[in-house]
């Protein structure tokens, strides 16, 4: 071992050299844990101690960490000789893009990118293009990306944004400082499930796109109440501005068509990332032919900019290639299996919570959960400010952490479920959820 980490711990290292102790704000955690290794359904930190993982990375791990067949695909392309020859196309490209458009209802055409913010801002980029319009809407509590226009509104007290209204918008808030999001008015925040606000939107300013995650997973579990998604579809062929899913969290993970494929509404254009690769760094934005082809438009006024150095690299696209061949081959066996142990685990902790006295409440889709401290699942972000109670939630959470279960210390983030899973480890979790609630409680 290096002699500074003989005389410090890994933690008090990077604290020393890197802001905040940490390479990637978002990962910072209360308690701090330097994680050194994981195998499928678990974690070790770096005293040894193992969790069952339910953040999987913030949820690319649907197979679970480090699955072997995928590592071997991408140490494959490495030892064939593959590169990032950084001029046209790569054959391993070509494949993939066939297997995507092939296994994705949405899609008919599709470019790759290396992360969901690359993949969300040129989503955007291509509405705008298409429609020559300026204005998009997002949804308060939803995380689009990064990128000055859409890192607003993800998650915000009354006193900042106001009590619910409907029809109506709500003042922007940016996450964090540096960007001109406040200046520019072209973003407009609404609450999900809320189709009366697309419409009071849409008729005052002219609207390009409209992105949304179908399922709102950066807070819980939020889901879409009947008729919404069918709406905003109507919506958009109504006001001609491009509706985009966002399923960087939902792709692949609800089904191999995404969550568009479960709810049967088709987007214009859609995003992944996250589970597509198994957690190797690649996204894509696929779509409508006639809007993907604007990337090629000979127009150079009307031709949205697409590069990026990455873009494609072979080690990504050989990821990925390998993720979707392997859910194609396995799909009907994964996702019923991964439909029963989630049921398994909604059915446990609401039992829980019943038999303990707590008003709770479990919202789930397949793979993906997470609880509130409500008689019934939210509606939009409105419903869990009012009615979550945030402390009790990250006090859980931490009771589960020492107790072997590791659930990011974060309110309200889900929770998701891997093919690595086992019964045994639900019931295990299950056990350690009845202790950490009584302890709680």
């Amino acid at each position: 071992m290096d002699s500074i980490l003989h005389h410090e711990t890994v933690l008090e290292h990077n604290r020393r050299y890197i802001p905040g102790g940490i390479s990637s704000v978002n990962r910072a955690i209360d308690p701090a844990i330097t994680f050194t290794k994981g195998e499928g359904a678990y974690l070790w930190d770096a005293a040894g101690k193992r969790y069952i993982d339910y953040h999987a990375g913030f949820a690319p791990y649907f197979l679970g960490h480090n699955f072997a067949p995928i590592n071997e695909a991408a140490a494959a392309a490495l030892k064939g000789g593959d590169s990032l020859f950084g001029a046209g196309p790569s054959k391993a490209e070509g494949l993939l893009a066939e297997l995507i458009c092939r296994n994705v209802p949405a899609v008919q055409k599709v470019t790759f990118l290396n992360t969901g913010s690359e993949a969300t801002s040129l989503a955007i980029r291509i509405g705008r293009a298409v429609t020559q319009r300026s204005h998009i809407i997002v949804m308060q509590g939803g995380y689009n990306g990064n990128h000055d226009e859409l890192a607003c509104n993800v998650f915000n007290s009354l006193a900042e944004i106001g009590p619910r209204v409907s029809p109506g918008e709500y003042p922007l808030r940016p996450l964090g400082a540096g960007t001109t999001i406040e200046q520019t008015h072209f973003v407009h925040a609404i609450n999900y499930n809320d189709l009366e606000s697309v419409r009071y939107i849409c008729r005052r300013f002219p609207i390009a796109a409209l992105i949304t995650e179908p399922l709102l997973q950066n807070i819980g579990v939020v889901k879409p109440q009947p008729g919404y998604l069918e709406g905003l579809r109507d919506l958009a062929d109504e006001f001609g501005f491009l509706l985009v899913f966002d399923e960087v969290k939902t792709g692949f993970r609800h089904a191999l068509g995404g969550y568009s494929q479960v709810c049967g509404v088709k987007p214009d254009l859609v995003v992944y990332g996250k589970a597509v690769a198994n957690g190797f760094p690649l996204a894509l934005v696929g779509g409508k032919a006639e809007y993907m082809d604007s990337i090629i438009d000979p127009d150079p006024t009307r031709r949205p900019f697409v590069a990026g150095t990455y873009n494609g690299h072979p080690v990504a696209v050989a990821a990925a290639t390998e993720t979707v061949r392997y859910l194609a081959a396995n799909k009907d066996k994964i996702y019923p299996k991964m439909e029963a142990m989630g049921a398994a685990m909604e059915a446990g902790i609401t039992g829980i919570f019943a038999r303990r006295g707590v008003t709770a409440c479990v919202a789930r889709q397949g793979s993906a959960f997470s609880f509130y401290m409500m008689a019934k699942p939210p509606r939009d972000l409105h419903d869990i400010i009012e009615g979550h109670d945030f402390a009790r939630d990250v006090a859980l959470r931490r009771a589960l952490i020492q107790r072997g279960v590791f659930f990011v210390p974060i309110a309200t983030k889900q929770c998701s479920l891997s093919a690595a899973h086992s019964d045994a480890d639900v019931e295990f979790t299950l056990e350690q959820f009845e202790s950490a609630v009584k302890a709680i409680w």
